[in-house]
């Protein structure tokens, strides 16, 4: 009986590493992105508070 544990627990650690090593692959390979800013307002325009568009 205690064997059978001892495997039952080997196979999940295993699962759990492998999940591990496919999940950190995956972030390394995601691209990150940055959305581009808004444009300067000009001089001419009130200088208040950003508003929502």
């Amino acid at each position: 009986m205690m064997y059978w544990t001892l495997i039952v627990c080997l196979i999940i650690a295993a699962v759990v590493l492998v999940l591990a090593v496919v999940t950190t692959s995956k972030a390394y390979t995601y691209q990150h992105t940055v959305d581009p800013l808004p444009e300067e307002r000009s001089s001419e325009q009130q200088a208040g508070p950003k508003q929502p568009r």
